[in-house]
């Protein structure tokens, strides 16, 4: 079923993004992140990354996971909707909110028709330093903070 408020093209960003079609107002329900329930061992197994001997990446599954709690993670991936081309934003126009064990994309703000839906990924990973850089961010906005994993804890 085609989505009333966004569509799926070539993003500036990363590969493919997501895109208002019309104006959206602040505070509108744009997507359910749907796709496969998985539990964190499933997780695991799909997210495998292999690494040469000095770290480097030689074979990443490309994975569109959403963590939803302890026991529950929906991977887009599969069975899966435009809501996993939603890409990373340091300065975001849309926000992911988990009700009742079921994950949404909010409009934080007004969005333009052709402007690229964003959230803060804010990804909360133990990843070494050199298995961070997977994570770089690449938004490109004034207040980027270089990578998509969750700011520091104060």
């Amino acid at each position: 079923m085609e989505n009333i408020y966004l569509e799926a093209r070539q993003s500036n960003i990363e590969g493919t993004g997501c895109f208002a079609r019309r104006h959206i107002p602040a505070g509108t329900r744009i997507i359910e992140y749907l796709g496969q329930r998985i539990p964190p061992s499933i997780v695991e197994e799909r997210s495998l990354v292999e690494v040469d001997d000095t770290g480097e990446i030689i074979k990443e599954s490309h994975v569109y996971m959403f963590y939803v709690d302890w026991r529950t993670t929906i991977d887009g991936g599969v069975n899966g909707n435009d809501a996993r081309f939603i890409n990373h934003s340091c300065n975001p126009n849309c926000k992911s909110t988990v009700e009742n064990r079921r994950v949404f994309i909010d409009a934080l703000r007004d969005i333009g028709p052709g402007e690229e839906l964003t959230f803060d990924y804010k990804l909360d990973v133990n990843a070494s330093s050199e298995q961070k850089k997977r994570y770089a961010c690449l938004c490109g906005a004034p207040n980027c903070r270089g990578t998509m994993l969750a700011p520091p804890k104060k």
